[in-house]
C-alpha cells in the first residue's frame, strides 16, 4: 500500500482497548491491571495492609468498681477494705472506697460508743458521683432485717440519677453486718434489691462461687449467697478469716463480672 493508505497502524500508537458489552451498556476494558474498570460510588477508603494496621492511640481506661458503705462499729468497713483488695487483684479493674454521710450527731455516736471514722476513706461527695462507676458493691449493717437508715438516706438522694436512668444496666452487689445469726444476713441484702430494681441495675449475688468456704460449719461465719457478711455481736466481735476471705472473693467476682460486661 502507498503512503497514507492507513492500512498499517503506526507503531507509535497504542491499540485501542477492547470493549465488552453487558446488556446495552459498554464497559471499557481495564487499561491498568491495578485499577477497576468501574469506579466505586462509595467514598469509603479501600482497606490496605497499611491502614488496617492503624490502631487507636487512646489508652484503655481502668474500669471502676465503687465500694460504697456505711459502718458504725467498723465491721462493714473491714469487709469493704478486703473487697477492694479482691477488686484490685483483677487486671484492668480498680476498686474505690467511699463511705456515705453519717446522719447521727456526734453526741449520739459518742453515747453509742461508736469509734471514729477512718479519715483515709473519703465520704462520697454526692449521689451523682455514682455515674462514674462501672459497677458497685454496697455495704451496710442491718436494722431490723433491712439496711441502716444512713444507707437508705443515701439511696433516697439518687432521685436525679433515677430520673435520667444513669445507673440502668450497671451491676451491683451487697455485703452486710448483723448482730446475731438470725439478724438478717440474707433478708438485709434481699430487701435492698428493691433499690437496684427501680434504677434498672443488675443484681449480682455471689452465689456459691466461694466453693467449700460456703459450706463450712466448724466456725461461726457470716455471709450468704446474696453477699459477704459478718457477725458483729455486741460490737466487739472481729470478722473471722473466713468472713474476710469471702469478702475478698466477692470483690474478685464482681470485678470479673464488670470486666466481662464491658467487653464489646
Amino acid at each position: 500500500m502507498g503512503k497514507g493508505g492507513g492500512c498499517v497502524p503506526s507503531k507509535k500508537k497504542h491499540p485501542a482497548a477492547v470493549a465488552t458489552t453487558a446488556g446495552n451498556r459498554q464497559i471499557p476494558a481495564p487499561i491498568d491491571g491495578n485499577k477497576s474498570p468501574v469506579a466505586s460510588s462509595s467514598s469509603e477508603p479501600i482497606p490496605t495492609s497499611q491502614n488496617d494496621a492503624v490502631t487507636d492511640p487512646t489508652p484503655t481506661r481502668k474500669l471502676k468498681v465503687y465500694i460504697v458503705f456505711y459502718s458504725m462499729y467498723g465491721h462493714v468497713e473491714g469487709l469493704a477494705k478486703r473487697m477492694k483488695k479482691g477488686v484490685d487483684a483483677v487486671d484492668g479493674i480498680e476498686g474505690i472506697l467511699y463511705r456515705v454521710p453519717e446522719t447521727l450527731s456526734p453526741e449520739v455516736l459518742d453515747h453509742m460508743k461508736a469509734p471514729p471514722k477512718d479519715d483515709s476513706i473519703p465520704e462520697i461527695p454526692a449521689a451523682e458521683e455514682l455515674s462514674g462507676a462501672d459497677g458497685f458493691l454496697f455495704g451496710f449493717p442491718t436494722r431490723y432485717g433491712c439496711m441502716a437508715a444512713q444507707m437508705k438516706a443515701f439511696f433516697d438522694s439518687t432521685g436525679q440519677l433515677w430520673k435520667e436512668q444513669t445507673l440502668a444496666g450497671k451491676p451491683a452487689g451487697f455485703f452486710v453486718s448483723t448482730g446475731t445469726q438470725g439478724g438478717g444476713q440474707e433478708t438485709t441484702a434481699w430487701s435492698a434489691i428493691t433499690q437496684l430494681a427501680h434504677h434498672g441495675m443488675l443484681f449480682v449475688p455471689v452465689g456459691y462461687t466461694f466453693g467449700a468456704g460456703m459450706f463450712k460449719m466448724d466456725t461461726i461465719r457470716g455471709g450468704s449467697p446474696y453477699g459477704a457478711g459478718v457477725f458483729a455481736g455486741d460490737g466487739t466481735r472481729e470478722a473471722s478469716d473466713t468472713e474476710l476471705a469471702l469478702a475478698e472473693h466477692q470483690g474478685k467476682y464482681m470485678a470479673a463480672v464488670v470486666k466481662r460486661l464491658a467487653q464489646p
